[in-house]
């Protein structure tokens, strides 16, 4: 297998992220909430994994047939933004209004964000908060939130993504890699279990689910108010 070939697959590797959100916005329609999340985080699986392969192939030089940056801007807009949105306004987690204030937040700052040249910092982390919108909402199903609780942390969220805080990448951002990494693999274990059981995996596995999110959340913050000495 050629070289041009091996990085021509992890195009279409990526491209299966299409395919993946397309099966849980089918779910979503259904209000099948438990198969939508497994799809999506089958999905996030796949961005977790094609991004080191991309590089591993240097497809940009060895497979020049595909933008693979704006593949995954693509997919990712509709896996980690649109389905989840669609998701917290149809679950009847919000109520009246708040449930329309929170879909026009989280697709049209996520929009602006996704599409920001200045979104990635020089060690590979996030400058704003990156728009992961599927994990926020596997945390608000798993945890079933007040609604004004819910709708305070969207804005919060959203606002931030204009701010210079630096939210980690768990696979580019090597400070804390050997922590973040483990962590990020077990948060993606727990959301599957979690959209396994349709949500009623209990309270070790749901809080579990919130230490990992905070986790997550905050290492980057961290990273900043504690700089490496080598920085």
């Amino acid at each position: 297998m050629t070289l041009h070939i091996k990085a021509l697959a992890v195009h279409y590797l990526t491209a299966t992220g299409a395919v993946f959100a397309m099966l849980a916005m089918l779910a979503a329609v259904d209000a099948r909430w438990d198969m939508m999340f497994l799809w999506l985080v089958i999905a996030f699986f796949v961005d977790g994994i094609d991004g080191p392969l991309a590089r591993h192939y240097d497809v940009k030089k060895n497979a020049t047939e595909y933008d693979g940056v704006l593949l995954d801007l693509i997919i990712d807009y509709l896996t980690y933004v649109f389905i989840p949105a669609y998701a917290l306004f149809k679950s009847g987690l919000l109520n009246g209004w708040t449930g329309w204030v929170t879909i026009i937040i989280i697709t049209f700052t996520s929009a602006l964000y996704f599409a920001d040249t200045r979104m990635k910092t020089k060690d590979n982390s996030f400058s704003g908060f990156p728009g992961c919108w599927n994990m926020f909402a596997v945390v608000i199903f798993a945890t079933h939130p007040n609604f004004y609780i819910i709708l305070a942390f969207v804005i919060i969220l959203a606002a931030s993504m204009f701010t210079p805080l630096k939210f980690i990448h768990p696979v580019r951002t090597k400070r804390w890699r050997l922590i973040s990494l483990p962590v990020a693999l077990i948060w993606t274990a727990l959301a599957g279990i979690c959209a396994w059981t349709n949500f009623q995996a209990g309270p070790i596995i749901t809080s579990a689910l919130a230490v990992t999110s905070i986790y997550l959340l905050a290492a980057g913050i961290l990273q900043q108010i504690f700089p490496s000495k080598s920085a």
